[in-house]
């Protein structure tokens, strides 16, 4: 048995037949064996295209802040593995870890379980005995049947729903806006963050007869007297300027306060509190920018939806070109995001990923070309190599964004982490 978090890690990246492998029969069967552990006393499940981190993140943040017991779910992380599950004193530890992975190996039995599968079932047996009030969990694809399905929540929230996994989810928003709404249970109340969301959605809400809030009809925000206000289930509160950058953190703003006034309404009386925990709220890789260089911005996004709201952050810009190191999974859309950035971008760097679903910067220069045929454009072995080549090429005016998936930002993190020890060395 593997002894230790990288080995274990590395073992189940490699032991299920398939990546990605979609469906609750094998993991409730592993989740019966554990005795259904459920992570908290209330369990908030995120599912959507778009905005899950930062929802997930604020949601916590306010239930937290009057002394509540918060952990959180998510996927996929950006640095290190721990980033997945955060209790009340932190990121869950190597040997946490290691040990409710143990425990999951010894139950399993001949089930084959998926690296994700496997790891869900163990962050659900560390939130379990932290003794959780609220749990929040990110759905990891689509909802019906991903593992974080399991367990029925108190509450479900459904974030901006666009065009991603179509080989798994379907090649349309309602297909896909039906498989998010998986998370869905019968007369359990449902926030929904999208504008416009899918049919589908309103038709599962309504079929399971769930309490139904929606952005810009049951609940947003808006100015008045000079004040922003957020308005939800008839009351209204002062709104607080998001602690994340980009105009999309107000809507995932109001969403999570719309979330928390069906949760834990009691919460929002002590306007301090939560405003307080929320100033103190960052993801990396969210529009952020980077302390040791701030011409450049990264970000983790990886769909077309995504650079839709990049595209608005650049536009907002004052002077200067952008510079954009694109790296993408080879399954994932590279020219419609592409398009979508192209009226913003000035030059890019296309940059290679390593791993089964990887592409070299010349196969994503290649893609990309076949939508503007005259980019101005230089492909790189990996996102070191283009990230340094556009540091170089970039004036002081100049911004350089990072672009096209997590592993994308992780890789420009160590590669910027490396320079800043060599130069301090």
């Amino acid at each position: 048995m593997p002894d230790s978090l990288s080995a274990w890690l590395a073992t189940l990246e490699r032991r299920h037949y398939r990546p990605i492998d979609l469906g609750l029969e094998r993991c409730s069967r592993v989740w019966r064996a554990l005795a259904e552990p459920r992570p908290a006393a209330g369990v908030i499940t995120v599912a959507g295209t778009n905005g899950k981190g930062s929802a997930v993140a604020y949601i916590a943040a306010i239930l937290g802040s009057a002394g509540a017991r918060v952990g959180t779910y998510t996927s996929p992380h950006l640095l290190r593995f721990n980033e997945r599950l955060r209790l009340p004193d932190g990121e869950a530890s190597d040997a946490a870890l290691v040990n409710a992975f143990e425990r999951v190996e010894s139950v399993r039995g001949e089930t084959s379980l998926s690296y994700f599968e496997f790891t869900t079932l163990a962050a659900f047996l560390l939130m379990h005995e932290a003794d959780l009030d609220w749990a929040v969990l990110e759905v990891g694809l689509g909802g019906r049947l991903d593992t974080v399905n399991l367990v029925d929540p108190d509450l479900a929230v459904i974030m901006p729903i666009g065009l991603d996994h179509q080989q798994y989810l379907g090649p349309d928003r309602e297909s896909i806006g039906a498989e998010k709404a998986g998370i869905l249970r019968a007369e359990t109340p449902v926030v929904c963050g999208d504008r416009d969301p899918p049919q589908a959605v309103l038709n599962v809400a309504r079929a399971l007869e769930a309490p139904l809030l929606r952005l810009g009809r049951d609940f947003d925000f808006y100015a008045e007297g000079g004040r922003c206000l957020f308005r939800c289930a008839g009351r209204t509160l002062a709104f607080p300027d998001p602690p994340m950058r980009g105009a999309h953190q107000w809507d995932n703003l109001a969403t999570a306060l719309a979330a928390v006034a069906v949760a834990a309404p009691q919460l929002l009386d002590d306007g301090r509190g939560w405003r307080t925990a929320l100033e103190a709220t960052q993801l990396p890789g969210r529009l952020s920018r980077h302390a040791g260089d701030d011409r450049i911005i990264l970000d983790v996004g990886h769909n077309p939806l995504a650079a839709e709201v990049v595209a608005a952050e650049l536009a907002s810009r004052r002077g200067g070109k952008v510079h954009c190191v694109l790296g993408m999974l080879r399954d994932k859309d590279a020219e419609s995001v592409a398009r979508v950035l192209a009226g913003q971008v000035d030059r890019w760097y296309f940059a290679g990923l390593q791993g089964d679903r990887g592409q070299s910067g010349a196969a994503l220069q290649r893609r990309v070309r076949s939508v503007l045929p005259e980019p101005e454009a230089e492909a790189y072995a990996d996102v070191a190599a283009a990230l340094e080549a556009a540091r170089d090429c970039a004036a002081a005016e100049d911004l350089i964004l990072v672009f096209g998936s997590f592993g994308t930002a992780a890789a420009a993190l160590r590669a910027l982490s490396a320079r800043t020890a060599g130069t301090a060395h």
